[in-house]
């Protein structure tokens, strides 16, 4: 169980509505088999301590990287439906989304680590430099279309209570509900580096961390599933923020 640390003694920490526990997972890049731990975990707990409300939230960043980008979607697109769960938009999906419609992003998705994703589609661009036009046409083929409504469902941000729910965080001094999806997706330093309150405690990804960052005013519960064999969940109910 962990507090986030109280340097005020006039901070009143945050806290999730009453008779609802928030489930919130990290970056998950591919780990498929992480992802299916962490779902069997989210469901033994709410059989083991029930309560009236649940809210499950992903926060992005599912593909690439990792082995399995393909069977994370499926995975998320039945909580999705079933569980009503909240998927968050990552960088990576955006970039995702980006390349559906244009094929000259692959460059810049490339980077990041597209090639494990696509194979995962069963894509693989053997002879580089393939044609970007050629290689969305054969992801497109492939691409399921439960995938694409998927990604069609995917938030920015989310608001449950105390809480702020983004992908990366966000920009210091812009009210939450003016926040940029772009800083959404992508901020780091200026976000990471900052102690003002934004008028709700961030939970966020994005940026790895060795163990989940809990501070005043922002969690960090990236812990670089992808290479680290750990893929972070929180349980936040009430004032209490528990790691699953």
């Amino acid at each position: 169980m962990m507090r986030p640390p109280v340097a005020d003694p006039q901070f009143v920490a945050p806290s999730a509505p009453a008779d609802t526990r928030i489930y919130a997972v990290g970056d998950i890049h591919g780990r498929a088999d992480l992802l299916a731990e962490t779902i069997a975990r989210i469901d033994d707990d709410i059989s083991r301590r029930p309560i009236r409300y649940v809210l499950e939230i992903y926060l992005g960043d599912y593909i690439d990287r990792g082995p399995d980008s393909k069977t994370v979607l499926d995975l998320l697109a039945v909580r999705l439906v079933r569980n009503h769960a909240v998927c968050l938009r990552g960088n990576h999906e955006e970039l995702l989304q980006h390349f559906l419609n244009d094929p000259a992003v692959f460059a810049h998705w490339r980077r990041l680590g597209c090639m494990q994703t696509l194979a995962s589609y069963g894509v693989f661009p053997r002879d580089m430099p393939v044609s970007e036009v050629n290689l969305q046409r054969r992801f497109l083929s492939v691409f399921p279309r439960t995938h694409a409504l998927f990604l069609q469902c995917l938030r920015d941000s989310f608001t449950c209570g105390d809480f702020f729910f983004a992908h990366a965080g966000v920009r210091p001094k812009v009210p939450i509900e003016q926040q940029h999806p772009e800083d959404l997706h992508w901020i780091r330093r200026e976000f990471l580096n900052s102690d003002e309150d934004h008028g709700k405690c961030v939970v966020h990804g994005h940026t790895p961390v060795p163990h989940p960052d809990i501070r005043h005013n922002r969690i960090n519960i990236d812990t670089g599933a992808w290479r680290s064999g750990t893929l972070t969940c929180i349980a936040i109910e009430g004032t209490t923020v528990l790691v699953l």
